[in-house]
């Protein structure tokens, strides 16, 4: 199995994204800690891991604040052993549909904030535990929009730019100790897509979408004519999170079906 006898840490292990990812983890051997806000679903899905036969626990985790994030994760070092694969699948909760030059400062500017916050907080106390090892994984995820400019997505290309900048930093000067880090960016997963709509027009002129049309925009923007599946990113996730992967770092792996806007 890829991730054979691996602890690993998922933020945001509740949510679809995060949940998928710790799955396919746990399937390939890892032992998965499913961090987050909401206990109750990391439960759920913890409950589901174990009953595949993996191995899966649960923290109440808030990643804006210090010392909750440097304070769980030092004591699942000490209780597991380490501490070899941090993933990062927590949202943000981004305004779209509203122009830059009609969005309250804060709007923008809470989100970015946010995210970097959370990132850097637990990227940081992951290497700390990685370093004397001498080996680990960190990874984030973005999205297209990290290097496609659209209208009318606030803050979402600047905060998933935030994200990759911070891996290719943290690549930089964690390479040199065994640590690799990179982010995995998609092209919209429609499974995790809750809402029903009605979605932005995103520059196409149609005055806004139904969740359908915005699927099916988004789709015709990709060389594969589909979008990113949960089953996908987190197969992805898991092979480069192990050591098959070891040649890589400090990349933004591209798991958007080859998404090409204009």
């Amino acid at each position: 199995m890829l991730l054979d006898n691996k602890i690993a840490v998922i933020y945001g292990g509740g949510g679809r994204i995060g949940g998928a990812v710790a799955k396919a983890f746990a399937r390939e051997g890892a032992r998965v800690c499913l961090a987050g806000r909401t206990q109750g679903t990391l439960k759920k899905v913890a409950e589901e891991i174990r009953a595949t036969g993996g191995e899966a626990e649960t923290a109440q985790v808030d990643a804006l604040d210090e010392r909750s994030v440097d304070d769980h994760a030092d004591a699942l070092a000490r209780r597991a052993g380490s501490i070899d694969v941090s993933f990062n699948a927590i949202g943000s909760g981004d305004i779209h549909g509203t122009p830059l030059l009609q969005m309250p400062f804060e709007d923008f500017a809470s989100p970015i904030s946010n995210t970097i916050r959370a990132q850097f907080l637990i990227a940081r106390v992951a290497s700390r535990h990685m370093v004397p090892r001498g080996s680990g994984v960190i990874l984030a995820i973005t999205a297209t929009t990290a290097r496609q400019a659209l209208p009318e997505v606030g803050p979402t290309g600047v905060r998933f730019d935030t994200i990759e900048s911070l891996c290719r930093q943290l690549a930089c000067e964690l390479g040199p100790r065994g640590i690799r880090v990179m982010a995995l960016r998609t092209s919209g997963i429609p499974e995790a897509i809750q809402s029903t709509g009605p979605f932005p027009d995103y520059g196409t002129g149609s005055g806004g979408m139904t969740r359908a049309e915005f699927i099916d925009w988004a789709q015709s923007k990709t060389m594969l004519k589909r979008l990113t599946s949960l089953n996908e990113i987190a197969n992805v996730a898991a092979f480069v999170a192990s050591d098959q992967a070891s040649a890589v770092t400090g990349s933004v792996v591209n798991v958007n079906c080859g998404a090409a806007w204009d």
